[in-house]
């Protein structure tokens, strides 16, 4: 099929994604997805629309895959508006507390995964960003960490706190990496997404924690801790590396602390005015 079109080339999380999603489309017909034509694309993603298994989110990646393979691989144009998406509900994100990210940290079986993991947390980086820092990116006589081309091709610095500088350095102490700080298992390679990302649901499974926990929800509750705690949402911006404050501004929604010391106007009539006069 293609010599499997070749996609095996690519090494993204995203592009693994559109590889998935085109190799389910061949096995659905039994032939490579040259061989298809729009009516029967159509049908696949109404197919996967019906299933539940699929969410809204999967379907649109389905779309997004058929059309590289289409319009950029194949150079096949598809009809106008062709293949719409599906609206994806608006949910917040999953937050840990305090006690679950603690409980977390305890069941993290290894110093290598708990350095890496107690950064995405500590930092509030993206697990990308987190598997490619080099020893270089720590600057610890200014309790930074440099975070070079994130999302967007962006360079910035996120915060070293002294709790896992002293983490870092008894990891470092043990891999005594030259290049990068979570070295993966070949040579000359990072630490592998898929692996951290199976550690740390397997934490979360053995800390008792019943909701979906991916390496980002670190990053979540990084971002809600410090809301806690009183953090300006600006400075919360740059330590993200959001372009958009409105990206960063839904943490607020999410905050229950920040809700609940928050004052209710009804608490707040009369204090000025007083009691309502008699008539």
């Amino acid at each position: 099929m293609l010599e499997d079109m070749q996609l095996r080339n690519f090494a993204t999380e995203t592009q693994r994604n559109y590889i998935h999603h085109i190799k389910g489309l061949a096995q659905f017909y039994q032939t490579s997805p040259e061989h298809l034509g729009f009516e029967d694309i159509r049908e696949y993603q109404l197919h996967l629309m019906n299933e539940r298994q699929h969410s809204p989110q999967a379907v649109n990646q389905f779309v997004s895959a058929v059309k590289f393979l289409y319009q950029v691989t194949l150079e096949t144009a598809l009809p106008d508006n062709a293949l719409p998406r599906m609206r994806v509900p608006h949910k917040l994100p999953v937050v840990l507390s305090p006690a679950e990210v603690d409980a977390f940290f305890r069941h993290v079986g290894t110093l290598r995964y708990q350095a890496a993991l107690m950064t995405a947390y500590g930092a509030g980086l993206r697990v990308s960003e987190v598997v490619r820092l080099k020893i270089s990116d720590i600057d610890s006589q200014r309790n930074l960490i440099r975070v070079e081309q994130g999302k967007g091709k962006k360079d910035r610095y996120a915060m070293l706190s002294p709790r896992l500088l002293k983490v870092m350095r008894a990891w470092w102490c043990v891999e005594r990496s030259r290049d990068w700080l979570f070295p993966g298992s070949r040579p000359g390679r990072h630490m592998d997404v898929e692996m951290l990302q199976l550690v740390c649901r397997q934490a979360a499974e053995l800390a008792g924690i019943g909701k979906r926990v991916r390496v980002h929800t670190l990053r979540h509750s990084f971002a809600t801790h410090l809301l806690d705690q009183g953090v300006d949402l600006r400075v919360i911006q740059e330590l993200l590396g959001h372009t958009n404050i409105d990206t960063t501004a839904r943490y607020a929604q999410v905050s229950p602390r920040l809700v609940a010391v928050t004052k209710s106007p009804l608490d707040q009539l009369g204090r000025k005015s007083g009691r309502p006069k008699k008539r």
